[in-house]
Protein backbone atom coordinates (compact mmCIF):
# COMPACT_ATOMS: atom_id res chain seq x y z
CA UNK A 1 0.00 0.00 0.00
CA UNK A 2 2.94 2.57 0.63
CA UNK A 3 4.25 1.70 -3.16
CA UNK A 4 1.01 1.71 -4.32
CA UNK A 5 -0.43 5.22 -2.53
CA UNK A 6 3.11 6.67 -3.47
CA UNK A 7 2.69 5.95 -7.32
CA UNK A 8 -0.79 7.63 -6.42
CA UNK A 9 0.30 10.98 -5.28
CA UNK A 10 2.60 11.39 -7.72
CA UNK A 11 0.37 10.52 -10.66
CA UNK A 12 -2.36 12.93 -8.95
CA UNK A 13 0.13 15.78 -7.90
CA UNK A 14 1.57 15.58 -11.65
CA UNK A 15 -1.88 15.81 -13.56
CA UNK A 16 -2.84 18.84 -11.76
CA UNK A 17 -0.51 21.00 -13.28
CA UNK A 18 -2.78 20.52 -16.67
CA UNK A 19 -5.81 20.13 -14.81
CA UNK A 20 -5.18 23.77 -13.65
CA UNK A 21 -4.26 24.57 -17.34
CA UNK A 22 -7.16 23.43 -18.72
CA UNK A 23 -9.62 25.05 -16.30
CA UNK A 24 -7.53 28.38 -17.19
CA UNK A 25 -8.01 27.99 -21.20
CA UNK A 26 -11.44 27.19 -20.55
CA UNK A 27 -12.01 30.79 -19.29
CA UNK A 28 -12.28 30.17 -16.06
CA UNK A 29 -10.92 33.12 -13.85
CA UNK A 30 -7.82 32.10 -12.67
CA UNK A 31 -7.91 33.70 -8.80
CA UNK A 32 -11.75 32.66 -8.51
CA UNK A 33 -11.15 28.98 -9.59
CA UNK A 34 -8.19 28.52 -7.28
CA UNK A 35 -10.36 30.01 -4.11
CA UNK A 36 -13.11 27.37 -4.83
CA UNK A 37 -10.68 24.61 -5.17
CA UNK A 38 -8.75 25.29 -1.75
CA UNK A 39 -11.96 26.76 0.10
CA UNK A 40 -13.99 23.88 -0.38
CA UNK A 41 -11.59 21.07 -0.52
CA UNK A 42 -10.40 22.45 2.72
CA UNK A 43 -14.12 22.94 4.05
CA UNK A 44 -15.06 19.40 3.23
CA UNK A 45 -11.75 18.03 4.69
CA UNK A 46 -12.34 19.60 7.99
CA UNK A 47 -15.92 18.79 8.42
CA UNK A 48 -15.27 15.25 7.90
CA UNK A 49 -12.22 15.19 10.45
CA UNK A 50 -14.21 16.93 12.97
CA UNK A 51 -17.22 13.94 12.16
CA UNK A 52 -14.61 11.77 12.87
CA UNK A 53 -13.64 13.78 16.20
CA UNK A 54 -9.98 14.43 14.74
CA UNK A 55 -10.65 18.09 14.82
CA UNK A 56 -12.05 20.95 16.98
CA UNK A 57 -13.81 24.16 15.28
CA UNK A 58 -10.95 25.81 17.69
CA UNK A 59 -8.36 25.02 15.02
CA UNK A 60 -10.77 27.88 12.91
CA UNK A 61 -9.89 30.81 15.87
CA UNK A 62 -6.09 30.69 15.60
CA UNK A 63 -3.79 32.98 13.86
CA UNK A 64 -1.32 30.65 12.68
CA UNK A 65 -3.77 28.53 10.27
CA UNK A 66 -4.24 32.31 8.81
CA UNK A 67 -0.56 32.34 7.78
CA UNK A 68 0.06 28.96 6.83
CA UNK A 69 -2.28 29.39 4.57
CA UNK A 70 -0.96 32.38 3.38
CA UNK A 71 2.27 30.94 2.75
CA UNK A 72 1.35 27.37 1.37
CA UNK A 73 -2.11 28.04 -0.13
CA UNK A 74 -2.64 31.59 -1.57
CA UNK A 75 0.78 33.13 -2.42
CA UNK A 76 1.52 29.55 -3.75
CA UNK A 77 -1.56 29.16 -5.67
CA UNK A 78 -2.21 32.91 -6.67
CA UNK A 79 1.23 32.94 -8.45
CA UNK A 80 0.95 29.63 -10.26
CA UNK A 81 -2.42 29.92 -11.58
CA UNK A 82 -2.24 33.47 -12.75
CA UNK A 83 0.96 32.00 -14.53
CA UNK A 84 -0.57 29.18 -16.40
CA UNK A 85 -2.48 31.41 -18.33
CA UNK A 86 0.86 32.38 -20.20
CA UNK A 87 3.35 28.77 -19.09
CA UNK A 88 2.80 25.36 -20.33
CA UNK A 89 1.75 23.08 -17.64
CA UNK A 90 5.16 20.76 -17.99
CA UNK A 91 6.99 24.20 -16.98
CA UNK A 92 5.01 25.54 -14.37
CA UNK A 93 5.93 21.94 -12.98
CA UNK A 94 8.90 21.79 -13.22
CA UNK A 95 9.48 25.60 -11.76
CA UNK A 96 7.26 24.27 -9.08
CA UNK A 97 9.72 21.29 -8.37
CA UNK A 98 12.24 24.38 -7.11
CA UNK A 99 10.42 24.21 -3.82
CA UNK A 100 12.86 22.58 -2.00
CA UNK A 101 15.81 24.59 -3.02
CA UNK A 102 13.86 27.64 -1.74
CA UNK A 103 13.69 26.17 1.62
CA UNK A 104 17.34 25.83 1.44
CA UNK A 105 17.81 29.51 0.50
CA UNK A 106 15.07 30.48 3.35
CA UNK A 107 16.77 28.46 6.05
CA UNK A 108 20.69 29.72 4.65
CA UNK A 109 18.83 33.87 4.20
CA UNK A 110 16.41 34.10 6.84
CA UNK A 111 17.36 31.48 9.81
CA UNK A 112 20.86 31.62 9.49
CA UNK A 113 21.50 28.10 8.86
CA UNK A 114 24.63 26.92 7.75
CA UNK A 115 24.25 24.69 4.63
CA UNK A 116 26.69 21.89 2.78
CA UNK A 117 28.57 22.46 -0.09
CA UNK A 118 26.00 19.89 -1.97
CA UNK A 119 23.05 22.20 -1.24
CA UNK A 120 25.01 25.11 -2.09
CA UNK A 121 25.97 23.81 -5.60
CA UNK A 122 22.43 22.26 -5.97
CA UNK A 123 20.67 25.71 -5.71
CA UNK A 124 22.99 26.99 -8.29
CA UNK A 125 22.67 24.42 -10.39
CA UNK A 126 18.85 25.15 -10.39
CA UNK A 127 19.66 28.48 -10.89
CA UNK A 128 21.57 27.81 -14.22
CA UNK A 129 19.08 25.78 -15.63
CA UNK A 130 16.13 28.61 -14.52
CA UNK A 131 18.26 30.87 -16.88
CA UNK A 132 18.58 28.06 -19.59
CA UNK A 133 14.92 27.47 -19.27
CA UNK A 134 13.66 31.23 -19.25
CA UNK A 135 16.13 32.81 -21.51
CA UNK A 136 16.11 31.14 -25.02
CA UNK A 137 12.60 31.08 -24.81
CA UNK A 138 12.35 35.10 -24.38
CA UNK A 139 15.31 35.35 -27.11
CA UNK A 140 12.83 33.51 -29.33
CA UNK A 141 9.56 34.83 -29.01
CA UNK A 142 9.89 37.61 -26.83
CA UNK A 143 7.54 36.98 -24.96
CA UNK A 144 7.39 39.10 -21.96
CA UNK A 145 4.27 37.68 -20.58
CA UNK A 146 5.87 34.30 -20.65
CA UNK A 147 8.80 35.29 -18.63
CA UNK A 148 6.62 37.34 -16.07
CA UNK A 149 4.91 33.78 -15.41
CA UNK A 150 7.42 31.90 -15.01
CA UNK A 151 8.68 34.55 -12.33
CA UNK A 152 5.39 34.17 -10.33
CA UNK A 153 5.74 30.83 -10.61
CA UNK A 154 9.35 30.93 -8.84
CA UNK A 155 8.11 33.43 -6.18
CA UNK A 156 4.92 30.98 -5.33
CA UNK A 157 7.88 29.28 -4.52
CA UNK A 158 9.20 31.20 -2.09
CA UNK A 159 5.94 31.79 -0.43
CA UNK A 160 5.87 27.80 -0.10
CA UNK A 161 8.83 27.83 1.44
CA UNK A 162 8.08 30.41 4.05
CA UNK A 163 5.01 28.04 4.66
CA UNK A 164 6.43 24.84 4.64
CA UNK A 165 9.24 25.76 7.63
CA UNK A 166 6.50 27.91 9.35
CA UNK A 167 3.90 24.71 8.75
CA UNK A 168 6.61 22.60 11.11
CA UNK A 169 6.72 25.07 13.79
CA UNK A 170 2.78 25.00 13.87
CA UNK A 171 2.45 21.12 13.77
CA UNK A 172 4.46 21.03 16.81
CA UNK A 173 2.46 23.91 18.45
CA UNK A 174 -0.49 21.73 18.33
CA UNK A 175 0.64 18.05 18.64
CA UNK A 176 -3.02 17.04 19.59
CA UNK A 177 -4.91 17.71 16.16
CA UNK A 178 -4.23 16.04 12.73
CA UNK A 179 -1.89 17.25 10.23
CA UNK A 180 -4.90 16.59 8.22
CA UNK A 181 -7.16 18.81 9.94
CA UNK A 182 -3.92 21.56 10.12
CA UNK A 183 -3.96 21.55 6.54
CA UNK A 184 -7.43 21.49 5.33
CA UNK A 185 -7.72 24.58 7.90
CA UNK A 186 -4.73 26.36 6.08
CA UNK A 187 -6.52 25.31 2.58
CA UNK A 188 -9.80 26.98 4.32
CA UNK A 189 -7.93 30.18 4.86
CA UNK A 190 -5.89 30.55 1.72
CA UNK A 191 -8.72 29.52 -0.34
CA UNK A 192 -10.71 32.92 1.13
CA UNK A 193 -8.03 35.00 0.66
CA UNK A 194 -8.00 34.09 -2.97
CA UNK A 195 -11.55 34.15 -3.78
CA UNK A 196 -11.31 38.15 -1.82
CA UNK A 197 -8.42 38.81 -4.67
CA UNK A 198 -10.99 37.26 -7.35
CA UNK A 199 -13.60 39.63 -6.74
CA UNK A 200 -11.32 42.69 -6.18
CA UNK A 201 -9.39 42.16 -9.39
CA UNK A 202 -11.66 39.55 -11.78
CA UNK A 203 -14.73 39.74 -13.82
CA UNK A 204 -16.90 36.41 -12.58
CA UNK A 205 -19.19 34.62 -15.17
CA UNK A 206 -20.77 32.22 -13.95
CA UNK A 207 -22.25 30.81 -17.43
CA UNK A 208 -19.19 30.93 -18.95
CA UNK A 209 -17.87 28.91 -16.77
CA UNK A 210 -20.62 26.10 -16.82
CA UNK A 211 -18.49 24.44 -19.94
CA UNK A 212 -17.20 20.65 -19.49
CA UNK A 213 -13.32 21.44 -19.34
CA UNK A 214 -13.96 23.97 -16.79
CA UNK A 215 -17.04 22.23 -14.51
CA UNK A 216 -14.34 18.48 -15.07
CA UNK A 217 -11.23 20.72 -14.37
CA UNK A 218 -12.27 21.96 -11.03
CA UNK A 219 -14.17 18.95 -9.92
CA UNK A 220 -10.79 16.99 -10.09
CA UNK A 221 -8.91 19.63 -8.82
CA UNK A 222 -11.05 19.94 -5.76
CA UNK A 223 -11.63 15.99 -5.08
CA UNK A 224 -8.67 14.33 -6.38
CA UNK A 225 -5.88 16.87 -6.39
CA UNK A 226 -6.69 18.69 -3.03
CA UNK A 227 -8.78 15.95 -0.84
CA UNK A 228 -7.62 12.67 -2.52
CA UNK A 229 -4.30 13.82 -2.99
CA UNK A 230 -3.38 15.76 0.31
CA UNK A 231 -4.71 13.06 2.23
CA UNK A 232 -3.03 10.19 0.76
CA UNK A 233 0.29 12.55 1.12
CA UNK A 234 -0.52 12.74 5.09
CA UNK A 235 -0.89 8.91 5.06
CA UNK A 236 1.95 8.37 3.80
CA UNK A 237 4.30 10.91 6.46
CA UNK A 238 2.39 8.80 8.94
CA UNK A 239 3.91 5.41 7.41
CA UNK A 240 7.17 6.49 6.66
CA UNK A 241 8.50 9.61 6.97
CA UNK A 242 8.21 13.73 5.81
CA UNK A 243 11.04 13.21 3.84
CA UNK A 244 9.82 9.94 1.42
CA UNK A 245 6.46 11.57 0.52
CA UNK A 246 7.80 14.95 -0.59
CA UNK A 247 10.08 13.21 -3.18
CA UNK A 248 6.97 13.41 -5.31
CA UNK A 249 8.52 16.89 -6.69
CA UNK A 250 11.33 14.64 -8.78
CA UNK A 251 8.97 12.64 -10.34
CA UNK A 252 5.53 14.60 -11.04
CA UNK A 253 6.68 17.27 -13.04
CA UNK A 254 8.10 14.33 -15.42
CA UNK A 255 4.52 12.68 -15.44
CA UNK A 256 3.41 16.57 -15.74
CA UNK A 257 5.35 17.30 -18.95
CA UNK A 258 4.69 14.06 -20.69
CA UNK A 259 1.19 14.86 -20.00
CA UNK A 260 1.29 18.08 -21.43
CA UNK A 261 2.71 17.24 -24.99
CA UNK A 262 0.70 13.30 -25.11
CA UNK A 263 -2.70 14.84 -24.50
CA UNK A 264 -2.35 18.44 -24.93
CA UNK A 265 -0.29 19.30 -27.51
CA UNK A 266 2.33 21.38 -25.42
CA UNK A 267 5.31 21.59 -27.27
CA UNK A 268 9.16 21.34 -25.81
CA UNK A 269 12.41 22.49 -27.04
CA UNK A 270 15.79 20.80 -26.91
CA UNK A 271 17.28 23.60 -25.00
CA UNK A 272 14.08 24.00 -22.84
CA UNK A 273 14.28 19.96 -21.94
CA UNK A 274 17.93 20.75 -21.08
CA UNK A 275 16.94 23.21 -18.64
CA UNK A 276 14.43 20.90 -17.08
CA UNK A 277 17.03 18.25 -16.98
CA UNK A 278 19.16 20.85 -15.16
CA UNK A 279 16.78 22.08 -12.30
CA UNK A 280 15.64 18.93 -11.93
CA UNK A 281 19.46 17.55 -11.03
CA UNK A 282 19.95 20.60 -9.09
CA UNK A 283 16.66 20.00 -6.75
CA UNK A 284 17.83 16.17 -6.26
CA UNK A 285 21.64 17.46 -5.63
CA UNK A 286 20.51 20.64 -3.26
CA UNK A 287 18.50 17.13 -0.86
CA UNK A 288 20.80 14.40 -1.70
CA UNK A 289 21.41 14.75 2.54
CA UNK A 290 18.08 13.97 2.93
CA UNK A 291 16.98 11.50 0.27
CA UNK A 292 20.32 9.11 1.33
CA UNK A 293 18.26 9.14 4.66
CA UNK A 294 15.27 6.94 3.07
CA UNK A 295 18.02 4.19 1.31
CA UNK A 296 17.57 2.05 4.45
CA UNK A 297 14.28 2.50 4.72
CA UNK A 298 13.87 1.39 0.62
CA UNK A 299 16.01 -1.67 1.43
CA UNK A 300 13.49 -2.98 4.00
CA UNK A 301 10.64 -2.12 1.63
CA UNK A 302 11.76 -4.20 -0.96
CA UNK A 303 12.80 -6.72 0.68
CA UNK A 304 9.22 -7.04 2.40
CA UNK A 305 7.95 -7.05 -1.48
CA UNK A 306 10.42 -9.68 -2.10
CA UNK A 307 9.57 -11.63 1.06
CA UNK A 308 6.48 -10.86 1.83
Amino acid sequence: MIIINYLLICLIFGTTFLAIKVGVDASTPPFFSAGIRFFLAGLLLFLWMVWRKKASFKLLLHKEMLLTGIGLTFGTFATLYWAEQYVSSGIAAVLSATAPMMILVLQMLVLRQRANANAIFGCLLGFVGIILLVLPQLAVTADITWVLGCCAIIVGQIFYGGGALYAKKVIQQFPQASPIALNAVQMIYGGLMLLALALCTEHINFRGMLTTSAVGSLLYLIVIGSMVGHSLFYWLVAKTNPIFPATWLYISPIIALAFGVLLYGEKITWVSAAGVIIIMAGTIYANSGNLKLLLPGWRVLLSKIRNP
